[in-house]
């Protein structure tokens, strides 16, 4: 397999270190300069005169924005709120659930569980475990593959629901392993298990940009997705869907002027906070379309592809099973990396040394290394990383 030819002019719209092969682009995302520019114009326009911005129009500003973001994701508006990232969509959902669920006025709380998976991400894994010790839950942990096909997946999460299941947790994509779970037909699944006693919650940290109207469809009870990864937007910028059955039971985590107008508004409105990152967001849907939606994803995937397969045979590794996805993953040899604290210290390692960004995660105690393509990505950053990390590792 070769490296797709690049798409025209879609280097020059970046700023990221000519000298730094950014490989990462899943973790924190990279701004367009256009969307830099349009978030300066607004912090202008903010230091011109604050008062202004914030007491005149700014709350039909943001439901615009509200409203063209969803239509990208297929969510319905009046059911999605802007959020700063998936974690905290996530808290704010686990808040909701700790005052009640299913309507019936008990909480979810102490003999109750919550099931995740463990491709799960782990901020949202450590936000379920602080919920539990609060509340005397507990965490189940489905356990799936590496590589699991979809009846697999469906199978591993019912394994995993009991009579106690009060809420599942399930990746869309996952974060360290590049995998895409079958979302709809696991809340098919747990529904005909448990019915509406059990709600589920899909985290598509990486969907927006990558899949195409990831919240339609879907079913979900609640569902929140980061734009700042790989729809171009500046990074706080996420949405939270919900299901009509919770929407006046979604609540800020800070109470604020807006607390009595309901969701979405509640949670959208806290005062004297940065709204320029949701603002700008429309900018980076106009870069993502100007580019082509469509040539985008097909560049991402095959250059992430053909650089695992380069990477993978340095090492003398197998490629795992191809997702589609302008992410992807390669084994590390046994024993380079075995528990989260040697994950990261390799990343830096590989960061100082070859100048090179790249995810790692230890996963059931073997280290895999996850590779980005992004529209500013070349074969020869993939290359910098074949040729030196081998030598990197025998050291």
């Amino acid at each position: 397999m070769s490296a797709p030819e690049p798409i025209p002019g879609a280097r020059l719209l970046f700023s990221n270190d000519a000298a730094v092969a950014q490989l990462n682009h899943g973790s924190f995302g990279l701004v367009p300069i256009p969307v830099q520019r349009a978030q300066q114009r607004l912090r202008d326009e903010v230091e011109a005169n604050p008062p202004r911005f914030f007491s005149v129009g700014l709350e039909e500003r943001i439901a615009h924005v509200r409203r063209h973001l969803a239509a990208f994701v297929g969510a319905d508006p009046g059911l999605t709120a802007l959020v700063d990232n998936a974690t905290t969509g996530t808290s704010t959902v686990l808040a909701a659930l700790g005052g009640g669920i299913g309507g019936d006025g008990g909480s979810l709380g102490s003999g109750d569980e919550i099931v995740t998976t463990d491709h799960g991400y782990g901020a949202v894994d450590l936000a379920v475990d602080a919920f539990c010790r609060r509340t005397g839950a507990s965490r189940r942990v489905a356990r799936m593959p590496l590589a699991p096909d979809d009846d697999a997946a469906v199978e591993a999460v019912l394994d995993a629901v009991t009579g106690r299941t009060r809420l599942v947790v399930v990746d869309h994509i996952t974060a360290a392993t590049a995998r895409v779970l079958p979302v709809r037909r696991i809340v098919e699944a747990v529904r005909g298990r448990a019915g509406e006693r059990a709600a589920v919650l899909v985290d598509a940290a990486h969907a927006p940009g990558i899949l195409p109207d990831p919240v339609a469809g879907i079913g979900a009870d609640f569902w929140v997705g980061n734009l700042h990864k790989w729809a171009y937007a500046p990074r706080g910028t996420a949405l939270l869907s919900v299901a009509p059955r919770w929407r006046e039971r979604l609540q800020s985590l800070v109470v604020s002027w807006n607390q009595d107008a309901g969701f979405p508004d509640s949670l959208e409105w806290l005062g004297a906070r940065d709204y320029t990152p949701w603002l700008a967001a429309p900018t980076g849907l106009f870069v993502l379309r100007s580019l082509g939606l469509d040539a985008v994803r097909r560049h991402n995937t095959a250059l992430a592809e053909h650089g695992q397969a380069l990477l993978a045979e340095a090492l003398g590794e197998a490629v795992p099973p191809r997702t589609g996805l302008p992410m992807t993953v390669v084994p590390l040899p046994q024993g380079a990396v075995t528990e989260p604290a040697a994950a990261t210290a390799l990343r830096r390692r590989i960061s100082d040394e070859l100048a090179t960004e790249v995810g790692l995660a230890a996963w059931r105690g073997r280290g895999y290394l996850r590779l980005s393509a992004q529209v500013y990505n070349r074969e020869d950053d993939f290359q910098r990383l074949v040729e030196g990390l081998p030598k990197l590792l025998r050291r």
